[in-house]
């Protein structure tokens, strides 16, 4: 533990944020959608914009799979095979992308990033009933720009929102059909970020591995307990304070 402490410069606090960062990507997995875009500026502060995002990537693995265990039964497959083409291919260009930029310039993506991923969750909540395309050109733009989102940032979460919401799909299978496409996505990023960025290496993975036991309670949590919060309330106040986040980001 002291070597990654060393390696990383983290502090008490540093530590307890992690897990905090932990503790709400659990609880995003299994039932707090857009709860864990608050996670994204955080670790960013603490390591770094390009560093940031192989530490998260396999924290959202280990709570995919708490995700997929829950709510395997009820994904949608079919939306699944028309989207992932097309967001492999988003993570592609975001790779090429990331390599050629700073890591100021990467904070800077990655807070466009999440600028434009609320203000996506916002016009999706404003247009709740309006009916979207179902179209091929609609899952390639859909897809691309969640393969490029969850690349930078690991935020493609609002703009895969929108791909279900045209679907019509259940609450359910909107959940279950979500869980399997970040859980795929994720490992498929995994390598990119060992062998492309090199971002993730074995004393990440230790410090990764030293967060589950927040991870799990999120998870918990997430089935258990916050689905009871009022949406509307708990919505805005994460809106509120990503958007806060990521100016100083930029900042």
């Amino acid at each position: 533990m002291s070597s990654i402490l060393s390696q990383f410069d983290l502090s008490v606090i540093d530590l307890f944020l992690i897990a905090l960062c932990g503790l709400i990507i659990g609880m995003s997995k299994t039932g707090v959608p857009g709860i864990s875009m608050i996670v994204i500026p955080t670790l960013a502060f603490i390591f770094g914009g390009r560093q940031s995002t192989g530490i998260l990537l396999p924290i959202l693995i280990m709570a995919d799979v708490f995700a997929v265990k829950y709510y395997n039964r009820h994904a949608q497959w079919k939306h699944l095979i028309k989207l992932l083409p097309w967001a492999l291919g988003g993570i592609l260009l975001a790779m090429w992308i990331g390599k050629i930029v700073d890591d100021k310039q990467f904070k800077q993506l990655i807070a466009i990033t999440v600028f434009a991923s609320i203000g996506l969750m916002i016009w999706k909540d404003r247009k709740k009933e309006q009916v979207m395309p179902e179209t091929w050109w609609f899952a390639a733009l859909m897809g691309l720009a969640g393969g490029f989102a969850t690349m930078i940032g690991n935020a493609a979460g609002p703009i895969f929102s929108i791909y279900l919401l045209a679907m019509h799909l259940p609450k359910n299978k909107f959940i279950g059909t979500g869980a399997w496409f970040y859980f795929i996505i994720n490992l498929s990023k995994f390598p990119l970020h060992v062998m492309a960025w090199e971002t993730i290496s074995w004393n990440s993975l230790l410090l990764d591995i030293m967060m589950f036991p927040a991870i799990a309670l999120g998870a918990w949590l997430g089935v258990r307990i916050v689905k009871r919060i009022p949406d509307a309330t708990y919505r805005w106040f994460v809106i509120i304070i990503t958007i806060l986040s990521a100016f100083l980001l930029i900042i």
